[in-house]
C-alpha cells in the first residue's frame, strides 16, 4: 500500500493559536514525544513577529534545543528577515506561505497575493542555496474569510509558477475549514493532471466537521503527505473561527485501518494528547484519543469486561 508522510503541525500551528503561555521546555517535550510515536516530520516553531504572535517569540530556543536524531524539523518564514532568523538555526527545511486571495495576503502578510508568490520563491531558492529543503503552502485555496469563495484557477496557476521552483513539497490547505470533499478532490486532480511528478501535500482544519473527510478525499486523489495537529490544537490568528488542524491520531488511525503505511505509534499519539491536554488546561477536539484504538488493548478488554 501507499505510503502517507504525516507532517506533524502541533508544535507551531498547534500551539501558536493558544492563549496559555507554553513553556520553551514543554514545546521540546511535545517534539521529543512526536518523534518517540514515530513522526519523522515536525513543524516546530515560526519565525514571524512575536508581537504578531506571542507564542513563537522562543522559536531559536526551541530549535537548539532539539537532538539531532534524524528527524526533519521544519520552520515557518514569511519574508526574508524570517529567512535570515531561520538559516541562523539548524532547522532542517524552511516552510513558505503563499496566500490564494488578496484581502488575507493583506490581512495576514501585508502583501497582495502575487506578492506573497514572489517572496515563497525567493525564501525556497535561498533556503536551497543554504542546503537546506523548502516546502510551500497554498493558504486559503479553498475559501477567504474576507473574499469568499477562491477561484479554482487562480490557485491552480499559484501552483504552476511554484512548481518551477521545484521544493519539497506544495500545500493545499484550507486555512478557515471551507473545503468539501468534492471540491479537494476535484482541485487535485486538476494539479496531477497538468503535474503528475509535483510532490502535494493537504492541510485541512475542521472548523465545519470536514476535516477528516478532506483529508480522506485528498489521500485518495494521490497527495503524499498531510498536515496534523496532536489532539486536534490549533488555528489561525489571523483567520476569523478558525479552529484546529485534522487530529493526527485520528488521521493515523483512519490511515492505519485503510492498509496506508504511515508507521506511528498510535498509543504514543494517545498518551501524547493527555499530556498535552493537562498543558493547556483543557480538553482537545481529537476523537481517538477519547475512544481509545480499535481493536482495544488487552488491559482495556479486561477493565470493559469487568465494569
Amino acid at each position: 500500500m501507499r505510503r502517507i508522510i504525516i507532517l506533524e503541525v502541533s508544535p507551531r500551528d498547534g500551539l501558536q493559536n493558544e492563549k496559555t503561555p507554553i513553556s520553551t521546555a514543554d514545546k521540546v517535550a511535545l517534539i521529543t514525544r512526536a518523534r518517540a510515536a514515530g513522526l519523522t516530520r515536525i513543524e516546530v516553531a515560526s519565525f514571524v513577529n512575536p508581537k504578531r504572535v506571542p507564542q513563537m517569540a522562543d522559536a531559536e530556543a526551541v530549535i537548539a534545543a532539539l537532538p539531532d536524531d534524524g528527524g526533519i524539523y521544519v520552520g515557518l518564514v514569511l519574508n526574508e528577515k524570517g529567512a535570515e532568523r531561520a538559516l541562523a538555526t539548524k532547522v532542517h527545511e524552511l516552510g513558505a506561505v503563499v496566500v490564494a486571495s488578496d484581502r488575507f495576503a493583506e490581512r495576514n502578510q501585508g502583501q497582495t497575493s502575487a506578492q506573497s508568490v514572489d517572496a515563497a520563491i525567493a525564501i525556497a531558492r535561498r533556503a536551497r542555496k543554504a542546503g537546506r529543503r523548502a516546502n510551500i503552502t497554498v493558504s486559503a485555496a479553498f475559501g477567504c474569510p474576507f473574499e469568499g469563495e477562491v477561484p479554482q484557477a487562480r490557485v491552480v496557476e499559484i501552483i504552476r509558477r511554484l512548481a518551477v521552483e521545484e521544493p519539497n513539497d506544495i500545500a493545499l490547505a484550507d486555512t478557515i475549514g471551507v473545503a468539501d470533499p468534492w471540491r479537494v478532490r476535484t482541485m487535485i486532480a486538476e494539479i496531477k493532471r497538468e503535474l503528475p511528478h509535483l510532490r502535494l501535500r493537504g492541510h485541512f482544519h475542521n472548523t465545519r466537521n470536514t476535516g477528516l473527510a478532506n483529508a480522506f478525499a485528498a489521500v485518495e486523489a494521490g497527495v503524499d503527505a498531510l498536515d496534523c495537529s496532536i489532539g486536534g490544537v490549533g488555528g489561525c490568528p489571523f483567520a476569523p473561527a478558525a479552529t484546529g488542524n485534522v487530529p493526527t491520531e485520528d488521521v493515523v488511525y483512519m490511515l492505519d485501518r485503510g492498509g496506508y503505511v504511515v508507521g506511528v505509534d498510535l498509543q504514543a499519539l494517545i498518551a501524547t494528547t493527555g499530556w498535552l491536554t493537562e498543558r493547556i488546561g483543557r480538553p482537545l477536539p481529537a476523537m481517538v484519543s477519547r475512544a481509545g484504538a480499535f481493536p482495544p488493548a488487552p488491559s482495556r478488554v479486561s477493565q470493559m469486561e469487568n465494569a
